[in-house]
């Protein structure tokens, strides 16, 4: 039996000890190669020496290029039977390649996270003015996002908040979308966690290309961390995050109490050590790798409503959702001092992992909904009428852009 091909166009060679997105390429890559795919990871970036070694796995890996009938050739002779897109961006890039080239196969959408509600709430955010879902429907990004999101046959999303704002707000039919957040296996409570006293400091780890990241870290040096330490005179807190900029890691202070460690060695191992995780975010979207971590090493956490969006569902949060300076710093002291509060918020975190993020209930239900779509597929398209719109050569400008950049270049 012929087995099945999957193509991954990545927007950038996954990092999973870096980035959220880094692991949430990694898991999907894993649950095909589970079922068997034979699997092959392009990407039209540069490589880094963080990376994932993919060939090590067994993954056929090539360099593409942008705007290039290259593309054209290769994916003729690889004829895959799945396309997985990495965001929106590798969508609008080639996806009428892969149309064109390969019309059977079918096009899934990994948003990763909406894009387009980061970056709406982030403009708001700099402006100084309420964030509205108005604002983000209005945006010009989200209108590219949610017409490649159209032209997919299926789009993954990670969070239940975008899932619920896509279907009512966005309108986009249900059939196109699949909610699959991140994927472990069920946490035991005999675990090796250090216990309460075992634990020291306050913590915040994140990505130092992430523009929710960077501001987080500002924010809690400048306004939070302080009037922790006025309250708590020798706590301490770390910040560890890959690729962190130079506004940040001269934050530096070992006089306040405030480290900036940039890449860990181990997100496990750091996660393990602190008593409460900190994350005062007021902007970003979809969910957040940082408290993933905490909830799977059993650390409690301080994160805003934006932070914790999407992510459990009607259960008790494993700590405090604050959405004022004031209640946050509360909160962290009152976690950080009150065992009995901390030991709750840590069981509260088991309960959000067991039930919301199942490895294996998870798994089988995709590949399900993928069969189910692919036995289906003309149908499937026949009554996506938006997307068979979206692939009409008379609003394809991204194709004629790129026909156009690919004619430059020869020329040249």
């Amino acid at each position: 039996m012929k087995s099945k091909k999957l193509l991954v166009i990545g927007l950038t060679w996954p990092e999973p000890t870096a980035t959220a997105a880094g692991v949430r390429m990694m898991q999907l890559i894993e649950i095909f190669k589970k079922y068997e795919f034979e699997t092959i990871f392009v990407s039209a970036a540069s490589k880094t020496e963080h990376s994932q070694d993919l060939e090590a796995m067994g993954i056929a890996t090539n360099h593409i290029k942008l705007n290039d009938a290259s593309f054209d050739a290769l994916i003729k002779e690889l004829q895959p039977d799945i396309v997985l897109f990495d965001r929106f961006l590798t969508e609008e890039q080639f996806g009428w390649r892969v149309s064109e080239c390969c019309p059977e196969a079918l096009r899934i959408l990994d948003s990763e996270d909406l894009h387009s509600l980061r970056h709406s709430r982030e403009n708001c955010f700099k402006k100084g003015i309420p964030y509205t879902e108005a604002h983000w429907l209005q945006d010009d990004r989200t209108k590219r996002e949610l017409a490649s999101m159209l032209r997919s046959d299926l789009t993954l999303v990670i969070s239940s908040y975008e899932m619920e704002l896509l279907q009512q707000t966005a309108r986009i039919d249900a059939s196109l979308l699949w909610h699959l957040p991140f994927m472990y296996d069920a946490i035991s409570q005999q675990n090796d966690w250090p216990e309460f006293e075992a634990r020291r400091d306050f913590l915040f780890i994140g990505g130092g290309l992430h523009a929710p990241n960077v501001d987080a870290i500002k924010h809690l040096e400048q306004d939070i961390w302080p009037k922790i330490l006025a309250r708590i005179s020798n706590a301490k807190c770390y910040v560890y995050g890959a690729y962190l900029p130079d506004a940040v890691t001269k934050l530096h202070n070992p006089k306040k109490g405030f480290y900036v460690r940039g890449r860990a060695r181990s997100v496990s191992e750091v996660m393990k050590m602190a008593r409460v995780c900190l994350a005062p975010l007021r902007f970003g979207a979809g969910i957040k790798g940082k408290l993933v971590d905490a909830l799977l090493n059993g650390t409690p956490s301080v994160t805003t409503g934006i932070g914790a969006e999407g992510m459990h569902c009607a259960l008790d949060w494993n700590g405090f959702i604050s959405e004022t300076q004031d209640d946050f710093i509360d909160k962290a002291i009152e976690l950080y001092t009150d065992k009995t509060v901390w030991q709750k918020a840590q069981d509260n975190g088991i309960q959000i992992i067991n039930t919301l993020y199942q490895k294996t209930s998870l798994e089988t239900s995709l590949m399900d909904r993928i069969t189910e779509v692919s036995e289906s597929l003309a149908t499937h398209r026949e009554h996506n009428i938006m997307g068979r719109i979206l692939e009409h050569h008379t609003v394809q400008s991204t194709k004629y852009l790129s026909k156009w950049i690919e004619e430059k270049h020869k020329n040249k």
